[in-house]
């Protein structure tokens, strides 16, 4: 009797244990127990934290290739709108997720701000220039802007207008770039005098760049906001999703934060 007793409660406990686990939230880390790929779209700016992230991702979902797309953030919200293969989108600005989010192709709920960064003006190391700050970059030959869809390209273009030199900085010779790591590139290579790029960009390549000067923060419209979310994409698998949700949650976790601080990000609200 006393077997048969325990038999009835073990199978009440099983029951509840599974009831249990099917109100957890969609959100909560996954094990992905099949091989699956997803595609991440992350700003060019994250490309080095997102590469030192993978392969510790991989310690923890070992069945989860990332298959990463990184450019500038205008960019990459038009291959969203277009229809490309897309799970995860990292932006380096709110203004693309935004739309995105507006347009319908955002999960409800997903978005995270999760990083913060700094605008700055840079030169080639060792080269000598009379610009020294954002207010007296007409002192250059020229300069590396990226194009205003760009979000650190937008970002110059607010600071410009702030400071009140917009335009004559576009009436000098600029190069208008695609993305941050053409102007960081322009800047190194010294096709171009000055340039205005992230400060983890800057840091990134400090043997080959120096940083003149950085923002203010009150020559800004916004503050450098990197949100992530979830893409809707009805062309997933459930292994996908988990997948997808699984990186997510590992990407607010400790250790994956540890990297992009590691890089010269800030915490979002730290």
């Amino acid at each position: 009797m006393k077997r048969k007793v325990c038999s009835i409660l073990c199978s009440m406990l099983l029951v509840l244990t599974v009831l249990g686990g099917c109100g957890k939230s969609n959100d909560a880390t996954a094990t992905v127990t099949n091989p699956t790929e997803i595609y991440v779209f992350n700003a060019s700016s994250l490309t080095n934290s997102m590469t030192e992230i993978q392969s510790l991702f991989a310690k923890v979902e070992p069945n989860v290739t990332l298959v990463f797309n990184s450019d500038s953030s205008g960019t990459l919200k038009t291959q969203i709108e277009e229809g490309a293969a897309c799970d995860l989108f990292f932006s380096a600005a709110t203004k693309q997720m935004d739309e995105l989010t507006a347009e319908g192709l955002v999960e409800d709920g997903s978005v995270t701000d999760l990083l913060s960064n700094k605008v700055v003006l840079i030169k080639a190391a060792g080269v000598s220039t009379k610009v020294t700050g954002f207010d007296n970059v007409t002192n250059a030959a020229n300069i590396a802007l990226a194009g205003e869809d760009v979000p650190v390209g937008a970002y110059a273009r607010e600071i410009f207008t702030s400071i009140g030199n917009l335009e004559d900085v576009l009436a000098m010779e600029v190069n208008e770039c695609a993305n941050v790591t053409a102007v960081l590139t322009a800047v190194s290579e010294q096709s171009n005098e000055i340039g205005v790029v992230y400060q983890t960009d800057a840091e990134s390549m400090g043997d080959s760049v120096e940083i003149i000067a950085t923002a203010a923060d009150d020559t800004m419209a916004s503050p450098v906001i990197y949100p992530i979310g979830k893409i809707v994409n009805s062309q997933a698998s459930e292994d996908q999703k988990a997948a997808a949700t699984a990186f997510l949650s590992y990407l607010k976790s400790d250790e994956a934060l540890a990297v992009f601080e590691k890089y010269g990000f800030t915490i979002y609200g730290q």
